[in-house]
C-alpha cells in the first residue's frame, strides 16, 4: 500500500498549518513523523487518515484519492490510532478491541472465529490478555493506551497510522510497543506510520524519519540523513550534537 500525499495544505478556519507539503510514505516501512509541538505532525495523519479535510492537494493511497474511497473498505485498509481517545463507560478491554474487527463484519453477521483469533491476537500482543475482562475505566494510562493499540492491531489493516502511541507509558513499556511495532512491520509487512516526540526512539525503531518545522518539512529521509545538527537546529532551533547510538549504532542526540 503506497500512502502519498500531494501538495497537501491542512489547517482550521484561516490558520493553515501544514503548507504544499508532498510525501511518499515508503510501503512496507516504518515511518516517524517528528517535529516541534504546533508544527502539524498530528493534523498530517489526521489527513493521511481522511479525518480532516485538506484545504488543497489530496492524500493517495494506491494512487486513489481517500475523498472517493469507500469507508468500510478504507477501513480493511487503513487504521489509526487517534490522541487520547475516549472509551465509552463501561465497556470491558475485549468489547473495546473487538470493535476493531468493525470493518470486517457484514451488518448483523454474527461474531466468527476468524474475529476471536484477531482480538485474542491482538491482546496477546500488547501484554493485556489478563486483563480482558475489566473495564477500561478502571485501567491506568498506560494500559489504556495498549489497549487502543490493540483495537488498531485487531482491524488487521496493511497501514497503521499512529498519534504518539508511546503516550502515557513508561520506558519499557514504550520499547514493548515500538518492538510490537517493528515485529508487526517485519512479519506482515504492515506500512506503519507514527507520530513521536523522542527522536532517539524514532531513530532506532524507524527507517524513514519526516521531520517538521515552523515552515514545512525540513527533512524526510533515514534517520542518518535525518537527525543532523543543522535540521535539529532548523526545526527545533536545538543545539545538539549527533553521535552514535552505542547499543543500535542508530543516530542518538545529544542537547548542548
Amino acid at each position: 500500500m503506497i500512502l502519498r500525499a500531494e501538495e497537501l495544505s491542512l489547517g482550521y478556519g484561516a490558520r493553515r498549518v501544514v503548507e504544499n507539503l508532498s510525501l511518499d510514505l515508503p510501503p512496507r516501512r516504518m515511518t516517524a513523523i517528528l517535529g516541534p509541538n504546533g508544527c502539524g505532525k498530528s493534523t498530517l495523519l489526521r489527513a493521511l487518515a481522511r479525518l480532516i479535510e485538506p484545504l488543497s492537494g489530496r492524500v493517495t493511497l494506491n494512487g486513489a484519492d481517500l475523498r472517493r474511497e469507500n469507508t468500510r473498505r478504507l477501513a480493511r485498509r487503513l487504521a489509526i490510532l487517534p490522541q487520547a481517545p475516549l472509551a465509552p463507560g463501561g465497556i470491558t478491554v475485549r468489547e473495546l478491541v473487538g470493535r476493531g474487527r468493525a470493518p470486517w463484519r457484514a451488518f448483523l453477521a454474527p461474531w466468527s472465529e476468524a474475529d476471536t483469533l484477531a482480538v485474542r491476537g491482538a491482546l496477546e500482543a500488547v501484554s493485556m490478555s489478563a486483563l480482558a475482562d475489566r473495564p477500561v475505566d478502571e485501567l491506568s494510562g498506560g494500559q489504556r493506551q495498549r489497549v487502543w493499540l490493540a483495537l488498531a492491531l485487531a482491524q488487521d489493516t496493511p497501514v497503521l497510522l499512529l498519534d504518539e502511541p508511546t503516550t502515557w507509558l513508561d520506558l519499557p513499556h514504550q520499547l514493548e510497543v515500538l518492538r510490537l511495532l517493528r515485529t508487526r512491520n517485519e512479519k506482515a509487512g504492515t506500512t506503519v506510520v507514527s507520530v513521536l516526540h523522542d527522536l532517539n526512539l524514532a531513530a532506532r525503531f524507524f527507517h524513514h524519519l519526516v521531520l517538521l518545522g515552523d515552515e514545512g518539512l525540513v527533512a524526510a529521509g533515514s534517520p542518518v540523513d535525518v537527525l543532523t545538527e543543522a535540521n535539529l537546529l532548523r526545526a527545533f532551533g536545538l543545539s545538539a550534537r549527533v553521535l552514535a547510538d552505542p547499543v543500535a549504532g542508530t543516530p542518538m542526540v545529544v542537547p548542548l
